[in-house]
């Protein structure tokens, strides 16, 4: 993954989400039409930063990098491409996500514990290197990993409270836990990214 170009990685994820664009619209799922399209969007977002919005105000800077970044913006595309994979496999009718393998959602919560916490690092990082914050690395790694812990949450709770609009989405607690097992491993993975392999960006902070 790391050795390919950033931009070819991203231009492959929507290449992949495209397909599952034709897919819904030959088989009309409607749903995946909306979520495809959204996704589609989404994955253009860096390109229409860079060409249209390229000097941020200074003080959303800090905010906006990890959208600038695109070794980040790969990662968040690997993890969109995979996600809406797994909900209709392209050229199929096959619901991983909801049917056919129920525990194909443990794979987007890796991958989205990963782009969680790479995005949620990167702008405590860009903060602190603008003198907003003055995190060593060990804080923010804590102060990370507290954010995806609270977003995890969220989710889960979000989720739970859908269940009485949206038939598909019913989970026990066994599977709640589960999910946000996989939220942290996904964000532990980011962390070796970052501190061993330096990808998507260097913590260039005192310990």
């Amino acid at each position: 993954m790391i050795s390919i170009e950033s931009k070819t990685v991203l231009n492959i994820s929507r290449f992949i989400v495209f397909l599952g664009l034709i897919t819904a619209l030959f088989y009309r799922r409607v749903d995946h039409i909306y979520r495809t399209f959204v996704a589609l969007i989404g994955l253009y977002i860096p390109d229409m930063a860079e060409k249209y919005f390229p000097n941020p105000p200074h003080k959303l800077r800090s905010f906006l990098a990890p959208l600038y970044n695109r070794k980040t913006m790969a990662l968040l595309g690997i993890f969109i491409a995979v996600h809406v994979s797994l909900v209709n496999v392209p050229f199929t009718t096959i619901d991983l996500f909801h049917k056919e393998w129920r525990n194909a959602d443990m794979v987007s919560h890796f991958l989205g514990g990963m782009v969680v916490w790479v995005i949620t690092a990167e702008i405590l990082l860009n903060l602190s290197n603008e003198k907003y914050l003055n995190l060593a690395r060990r804080k923010l790694i804590l102060y990370s990993f507290l954010a995806l812990f609270f977003l995890s949450f969220g989710w889960e709770v979000v989720e739970k409270l859908s269940e009485s609009e949206i038939s598909f989405i019913h989970e026990s607690t066994v599977n709640k836990v589960r999910d946000s097992i996989m939220n942290t491993l996904g964000g532990l993975s980011a962390l070796y990214l970052v501190l061993k392999r330096k990808y998507p960006f260097e913590i260039n902070l005192r310990h």
